[in-house]
């Protein structure tokens, strides 16, 4: 079962779990497990240093290898926090692969039908996220001359872009010296610095990481040390892998976030509906009365609930109608 928070990559989801998964033998453990009081200032606290340090140590000995870590292309960066949202880092990487051989850049996205996004994004599911992704192309070559914006209240005005993915994109592609939240990021916080609090909320989260961020050294306005660029992006990198760690490690932290819910199952939902009438229509156009008994056939939903989802997926213009015949957009 899958768990979903506020606005960050949920796991199901979010939470990158690597192209191969950490076998327990081959992991170094952090040496420290610190709980640290939350009004300490980072530029004196010996505490901060050692949460630093023990997420540092562990990134150093166990850094996971993803392409999107190798690049600070913006549409890049996009494309990947695109979809770890709701899906795991293993399965991303040979999407994120073949999506960026196809459609490398945003003016080729732009371009391109939902019917021919859609065999790239097929398996990846939620769909419409693909969706979301070409608007946001368009927006990009229409609006800003090809040149995704660095604000990060601009880009949450993009299609699919909330403050998580807006903050992502602003440290790994702009280097942002600012903190973000995702879901192992959470826990990670979560686990050192709230005790069995309950209740908690990523407003109080972000106040934390933002004091927590490692700087260069050197002294800044009002006598705080500044964020090193490069520290920033892996910085954010060692807590998820440090985090992903922590999942098999102890009770899971994010439990006890105030938006915690467990995901529903795929089998019966309206989701399972989704991505059957989606792959059924990228192999022909049908009509509505061919669609729900298809779909019965398959997934044993009534035909009310198939023409839900076909009423919801024309009006998100994932797919069209030509009298009552249905193709994909």
């Amino acid at each position: 079962m899958a768990e979903q928070t506020t606005y960050t990559r949920p796991v199901g989801g979010s939470s990158p779990s690597g192209p191969t998964k950490m076998a327990k033998q081959d992991i170094k453990k952090p040496k420290h497990q610190v709980s640290l009081k939350l009004g300490a200032r980072p530029s004196t606290s010996k505490k901060v240093l050692r949460f630093q340090k023990t997420v540092w140590d562990f990134y150093k000995k166990n850094k996971r290898d993803f392409p999107w870590r190798k690049t600070k292309d913006p549409y890049k960066i996009l494309v990947s926090e695109i979809m770890l949202q709701q899906t795991q880092a293993d399965r991303v990487v040979k999407f994120y692969e073949t999506w960026i051989n196809r459609f490398p850049d945003f003016k080729s996205l732009a371009q391109a039908k939902f019917s021919e996004i859609y065999p790239f994004w097929q398996g990846l599911g939620y769909n419409r996220r693909a969706l979301a992704l070409q608007k946001t192309a368009q927006k990009v070559m229409a609006e800003f001359g090809g040149k995704l914006p660095k604000d990060i209240l601009q880009l949450e005005t993009f299609p699919g872009i909330g403050p998580y993915t807006a903050r992502a994109v602003a440290i790994f592609a702009y280097q942002a010296k600012i903190a973000c939240i995702e879901t192992n990021i959470r826990r990670v916080f979560i686990h050192h610095f709230f005790g069995d609090k309950t209740d908690i909320e990523d407003k109080q989260i972000l106040k934390i990481a933002e004091r927590a961020l490692p700087a260069d050294g050197r002294s800044g306005k009002a006598g705080l040390a500044r964020v090193s660029p490069g520290n920033a992006r892996k910085w954010h990198w060692a807590l998820m892998d440090y985090g992903a760690y922590l999942k098999s490690q102890v009770p899971n932290p994010n439990r006890r976030h105030k938006n915690y819910s467990v995901q529903p199952k795929f089998e019966g939902s309206f989701r399972q509906i989704r991505g059957a009438l989606l792959k059924m229509l990228s192999g022909k156009p049908m009509e509505a009365k061919e669609l729900a008994m298809r779909i019965k056939k398959l997934t044993g939903q009534n035909s009310d609930r198939t023409k839900k989802v076909i009423a919801d997926l024309e009006k998100e213009g994932l797919i069209i109608r030509n009298e009552n015949v249905y193709s994909l957009n």
